[in-house]
């Protein structure tokens, strides 16, 4: 947008009162599609900490712009009332604050503002990762170089892969800027590359299952509980949590614990987990030593008694 360029900061943001009411049409006060680029600008807009996530007085900020900015002008504070903002919000989170955290991260913000199809495509809504095995399964097949990370050209064929099965052409210039736009969103340490923690934001799985009260102290962890959790990274059946399954698991604990995290911090993590509970020093899980750890974390948590049948 030439309106957009050239001038600090401050005085681009001083340009629109409503910061998004640049992005509707003047006349019919519908949105326009919002491209990949635009859609960063809105998202480093009023996500202002980089810590992820709009919330707090970054939210209340954005819904005021987004339902004021269907007028021509600003005429003061008094446009939306707090008491009618409080009640906007409630229902407003209730659409789309689709994981109940209370601010919109994203991939629910991709949900709101009319995105291209095939950018939109990116964020997998329809068909999440079923588990953090598949996760690392998919980790190591586009870390090539087995660096650790996602460096730029390894997204781009990750964005590929991601629009193979799409039914308009994405020309190269298109997968470009769709790759920047990624790395510009997640790369929230800014070091040109993803790592583990990062990757797994633009990549959520379905559900971390040992987020479940259930290993949180909170009740007695069953062996029907166990039960599942080793069916969930057993994935070949063979009696064992290992490899890809192992490093699953892995980064679910971490992820419990650390929201920064890399590959480093899961071989260390792994390293120690093994120490402590495979016990006939395999370099694996069996459901003995899964049962082991279980109780030691279920009561580490909270105040859980252990393990009953």
């Amino acid at each position: 947008m030439a309106e957009r360029q050239g001038g600090t900061k401050d005085q681009k943001v001083a340009k629109f009162d409503n910061f998004l009411r640049q992005f509707r049409d003047k006349h019919t006060k519908q949105w326009k599609m919002f491209t990949a680029p635009q859609f960063m600008e809105v998202w480093k807009h009023y996500d202002s900490d980089g810590n992820g996530y709009i919330e707090g007085h970054e939210l209340d900020s954005f819904l005021r712009s987004f339902i004021a900015s269907i007028n021509s002008t600003d005429t003061g504070p008094e446009v939306i009332s707090d008491a009618a903002m409080k009640d906007l919000k409630v229902v407003f989170m209730d659409a789309f604050d689709e994981n109940d955290d209370n601010r919109i991260d994203i991939a629910e913000l991709a949900q709101i503002l009319p995105m291209e199809e095939n950018f939109l495509l990116l964020f997998r809504r329809d068909s999440p990762v079923a588990s953090s095995v598949e996760f690392m399964k998919i980790w190591r097949e586009f870390d090539k170089d087995c660096s650790g990370y996602i460096e730029a050209d390894e997204l781009k064929n990750f964005v590929r892969y991601l629009l193979k099965d799409t039914q308009q052409m994405v020309t190269e210039d298109k997968l470009v800027e769709y790759t920047d736009t990624m790395l510009n969103l997640f790369d929230n340490n800014k070091d040109g590359k993803l790592q583990l923690s990062e990757m797994a934001k633009l990549l959520p799985v379905k559900e971390n299952f040992l987020c479940r009260p259930i290993f949180k102290g909170s009740n007695t962890v069953t062996m029907r509980d166990i039960d599942r959790v080793f069916k969930l990274y057993d994935r070949d059946e063979n009696g064992a949590i290992e490899n890809e399954e192992l490093h699953g698991f892995l980064k679910d604990l971490l992820a419990l614990v650390h929201e920064d995290y890399d590959s480093g911090d899961l071989d260390t993590f792994k390293e120690a987990i093994l120490k402590c509970c495979d016990l006939n020093c395999d370099g694996r899980i069996d459901k003995e030593e899964l049962t082991l750890f279980l109780m030691k974390y279920a009561v580490l948590s909270g105040d859980a008694e252990g393990v009953s049948a």
